[in-house]
């Protein structure tokens, strides 16, 4: 019966997901979505763009989890990838996925678990430190022509993380930072040493795969302009003057690292409101009219289609690994 029950809810769970994500929509902005003339080939183009992204995120974690050695497939990369991506809308902030992420793999990793679950913590920092720097070198090349103040503090918080994760990365780079005196402390303390141990001992690994590394930061800064390119096609699908799509690689990823912060599951509210502001302060164009929150919006309903397409692919996936567990 607990082998039914749990079968059950491994189908009913994501679908329960999805239909909720709908839910949270509310009735008026579905109306203005319907009444406003669009390019439905743009829309589309947006859609593609949207899945593009989030699978270029599973790859990303999939390179770092096979420098590590561990045995992972790509496949096993996008099935419980798109299973955090279903959690990050549920879960307060947009680390709640990473959470499921973490424990599913450490559960398929009998032995190694400490440095699978590294691989979601570091997939998650190249992640947010790439946005980091595709929005630091938007803001210093751009420049934002009428900035309030709450746009000024999001800038100068964004610059300084950067700054301080360039010296974080310097720090960790160090010869004697994994091996040092420090490490030793941490890997001496009760309960949680062994585990840290683990941890130190992937960062290792990880210095040694610089390159894979490198790549996966490349690839995250390409999925966020990926976004980025989502927004412009979803704006020019629906409004006659839109920002260009330089300035929406200054607002896109200003808007993410508000979404980010740990508000509201999936970041719903901070992320709407921060795309409203941003569309009314970074154009400089005085003909653009675009009504940021519906632009938002649609891409909630693009991200939960993607989500939708994901449900799909986890239930494939999750019978495709029963079926090579049975051929064993």
């Amino acid at each position: 019966m607990k082998r039914y029950l749990i079968a059950f809810l491994k189908f009913a769970v994501p679908v329960g997901i999805v239909a909720w994500l709908l839910a949270t929509v509310r009735p008026d902005q579905y109306e203005q979505f319907l009444e406003r003339p669009k390019n439905w080939p743009l829309l589309l183009a947006a859609l593609v763009i949207v899945f593009t992204a989030v699978a270029v995120t599973f790859v990303r974690w999939y390179l770092l989890v096979r420098a590590l050695q561990l045995r992972f497939r790509l496949t096993d990369a996008f099935r419980l990838g798109f299973l955090g991506y279903l959690f990050n809308f549920v879960v307060v902030g947009s680390i709640g996925g990473d959470l499921f992420k973490a424990v599913f793999i450490a559960r398929e990793q009998p032995g190694r678990r400490a440095e699978a679950v590294a691989t979601v913590m570091l997939d998650r920092i190249v992640g947010v430190y790439a946005l980091v720097l595709l929005t630091s070198a938007a803001i210093l090349g751009g420049g934002i022509p009428r900035p309030t103040v709450e746009v000024k503090t999001i800038c100068h918080l964004t610059l300084a993380c950067a700054a301080l994760g360039a010296v974080a990365i310097a720090v960790a780079m160090l010869p004697g930072f994994a091996s040092g005196p420090v490490a030793r402390f941490l890997t001496r303390l009760p309960k949680i040493g062994r585990i840290l141990d683990r941890l130190i001992s992937a960062l290792r690994i990880y210095r040694t795969r610089w390159v894979t590394v490198g790549i996966t930061v490349l690839m995250s800064i390409g999925s966020h302009a990926l976004f980025a390119l989502a927004f412009y096609f979803i704006a020019q699908a629906m409004f006659a003057h839109v920002p260009t799509l330089r300035e929406h690689l200054i607002l896109v990823p200003l808007g993410m690292v508000a979404g980010s912060l740990p508000l509201a599951p999936g970041g719903f509210g901070a992320f709407e409101f921060a795309i409203r502001e941003l569309y009314e302060i970074i154009p400089a164009d005085p003909a653009v009219d675009v009504a940021g929150v519906l632009v938002a919006l649609v891409y909630r309903l693009l991200t939960i289609l993607v989500a939708a397409i994901g449900v799909v692919i986890y239930w494939c996936s999750l019978r495709a690994q029963k079926h090579r567990t049975r051929s064993r």
